[in-house]
């Protein structure tokens, strides 16, 4: 069989998809695009290790003309869905790393964009593929615990030390211009995958950083916090964002059906994944503790995909898609899919600067709902096309940044430093 040509845009978000393509059975690398030389630098080394030729480019109008039957976008969180709506009209089948859109608007033109080109569109969300959370949605799923009522996600990362790094040193750079409740589909995704509901209103939050937090300008209001009604009425409570947190095991997941329930690990040395099911006696049951494994068989080293292996399934599974295959039709994340978890992020900032006020959720497979959100635009990121500002956040202490800041910032990025100590 003749493997598939894919070709990826963003170098090093990227290069764990990448190490995947180099070693897939079904598919093969043949372009890379970035900006920045140096990371095209690293990708021409891992291919020449894997005896693999490659073209890269630094720009996308040349990359995209390249002989391919897909792309995995790995370039800006907000400007991921206009990407995708060129390579869809160019031809290729589209993975696209997180998020799916920087703007309502845009989610309802990448829907239209799939539909209308018949080609393969899948998230990449590789927090529901991570060992815990691909078990309990398998688990959940084919019925162990009932159907759920309740569920809980989080995803908490404090990046504050890895800042410079993350953002090139760049003060308009997306994450410096994000509201709390943006970055919101690694602890809502996982939910709504594993309980197969639609999500129907959402009400926002976001948390201020008080003490030493409250004087790094460029975090914004801290956390956001999305309270998600599904069509069912489970109510799903999705945290996300800057808590003082070591760094590891920052994914906890929690779900309540019928007769049990399911929750990862919340700390290190103990088992990843702790279910319960109720017998037949009312608050009696067994406990199930352990560390999940592959239920799908990965032809790499999970230690190369990243993420706990979650990279190799999200690319995985879109090269299944492609092929028609059953794995990817059942586990690959859609556009309708990926556009509800993004956009609930988005409703929800709408919320809080409404006085946390419940938002509807559209849905977007029902054409006639697109409409009244087709101009919908609204974002804090400046540069959006047809871009609509609002309110970075509802707190009044949150403090712009300022040129000290930046000059540091850059200076960081340019020694290839991160910080160790807060500047102000």
């Amino acid at each position: 069989m003749k493997k598939l040509k894919i070709g990826v845009m963003g170098a090093r978000r990227g290069m764990s998809m990448i190490r995947v393509l180099l070693h897939h059975p079904d598919a093969e690398l043949v372009a890379v695009c970035d900006k920045y030389e140096p990371f095209l630098d690293n990708v021409r080394s891992e291919a020449d290790k894997a005896g693999i030729s490659i073209v890269t480019y630094n720009n996308f109008d040349d990359f995209i003309e390249h002989d391919m039957d897909a792309v995995i976008l790995a370039n800006y969180a907000h400007e991921h869905a206009p990407f995708a709506v060129r390579c869809l009209k160019a031809g290729k089948h589209v993975l696209s790393e997180v998020l799916p859109c920087g703007t309502i608007a845009q989610g309802v033109e990448l829907i239209e964009a799939v539909e209308e080109s018949g080609l393969v569109y899948a998230y990449a969300e590789n927090y529901c593929y991570m060992q815990h959370n691909f078990e309990m949605w398998y688990r959940i799923k084919n019925g162990d615990i009932g159907e759920i009522s309740y569920a809980e996600g989080e995803y908490v990362h404090d990046c504050t030390s890895i800042w410079p790094s993350i953002t090139y040193g760049e003060p308009d750079h997306w994450r410096n211009n994000m509201h709390a409740n943006f970055y919101c589909t690694h602890s809502l995704g996982p939910m709504l995958m594993s309980i197969g509901k639609r999500p129907i209103s959402v009400v926002g939050f976001e948390m201020p950083e008080f003490g030493r937090g409250g004087n790094v300008p460029w975090h914004g209001a801290g956390a956001g916090l999305e309270m998600v009604t599904l069509e069912n009425g489970c109510v799903c409570r999705s945290l996300h964002g800057h808590l003082r947190r070591e760094h590891e095991r920052n994914y906890n997941y929690m779900f309540y059906g019928d007769f049990g329930m399911m929750e990862s690990s919340r700390f290190k040395d103990t088992p990843l994944l702790n279910v319960y099911r109720e017998g037949d006696k009312f608050c009696a049951g067994t406990w199930e503790k352990y560390d999940p494994q592959p239920r799908i068989k990965l032809n790499m080293d999970v230690s190369q995909a990243g993420h706990m292996g979650s990279d190799y399934y999200a690319t995985h599974f879109f090269i299944e898609k492609i092929l028609g295959r059953p794995d990817g039709a059942e586990w690959s994340i859609d556009v309708y899919q990926a556009v509800e978890m993004g956009i609930c992020g988005l409703l929800a900032h709408r919320s809080v600067l409404n006085g946390n006020r419940p938002e509807r959720v559209p849905d977007f497979r029902i054409k006639a709902e697109r409409d009244a959100y087709r101009n919908d635009n609204d974002t804090t990121i400046p540069g959006v096309e047809n871009g609509h500002i609002v309110p970075i956040s509802s707190i009044p202490s949150v403090r712009p940044m300022d040129e000290q800041y930046f000059t540091y910032h850059r200076q960081l990025w340019d020694e290839k430093k991160n910080f160790t100590e807060y500047p102000y």
